[in-house]
């Protein structure tokens, strides 16, 4: 079997997961996410705008741009990496490429940390996203200039025990779930 048909497989099991939790989510959510922001108050971050299925963090980015500046994803091209515009609760926002939403007139920033949306993870920082590459063309060039922190937040339900992976795959620093934080080894390869 091919890595991409194994990655096929294993993003097919994974939304089939992330709809089942979706679908039978408590309020609050984003409680351990915003746990976890509340000790980097200040540093520049970005979110995401949930799509489809995807768990929702933008309780605990509201929570965060009052303290510093929080930015979500922008996608200049296709296989390019993402830039970042500066977010506020209830700001106008027009639709983006891939159905996100952006703001309408996006002041971009750089991010220290990045609460990065996926279709899976491991427990040693492995991540299985949608397959453009975005985000690990993104963090490969933030790390570059900068520690850049790159959590994970997810459902638990989209736990799995191997992903079929890439070198050029980026590795998660942190994964936050509706109900844990699990910080993968340092020393991990997946």
């Amino acid at each position: 079997m091919t890595l991409e048909t194994r990655k096929a497989a294993a993003r097919k099991a994974a939304l089939t997961r992330r709809k089942t939790a979706f679908d039978s989510q408590a309020p609050g959510g984003a409680g351990k996410l915003s746990e976890v922001l509340a000790g980097r108050r200040g540093v520049p971050m970005a979110g995401y705008m949930p799509i489809r299925t995807e768990i929702d963090p933008r309780p605990a980015m509201a929570e965060a741009a009052a303290h510093g500046p929080v930015g979500i994803p922008v996608i200049m091209a296709q296989a390019q990496p993402l830039r970042f515009a500066r977010w506020e609760p209830d700001m106008p926002l027009v639709p983006g490429p891939f159905g996100a939403q952006i703001p309408e007139h996006p002041e971009f920033f750089e991010p220290e940390l990045l609460i990065v949306p996926l279709v899976a993870f491991s427990r040693h920082g492995g991540r299985l996203g949608y397959g453009g590459g975005f985000y690990d063309r993104t963090l490969e060039r933030l790390r570059a200039a900068r520690p850049t922190l790159a959590i994970g937040f997810a459902f638990a339900a989209q736990e799995a025990a191997d992903l079929p992976l890439e070198p050029t795959d980026q590795p998660l620093d942190m994964i936050v779930t509706e109900s844990g934080i699990i910080t993968p080894p340092a020393s991990s390869s997946w």
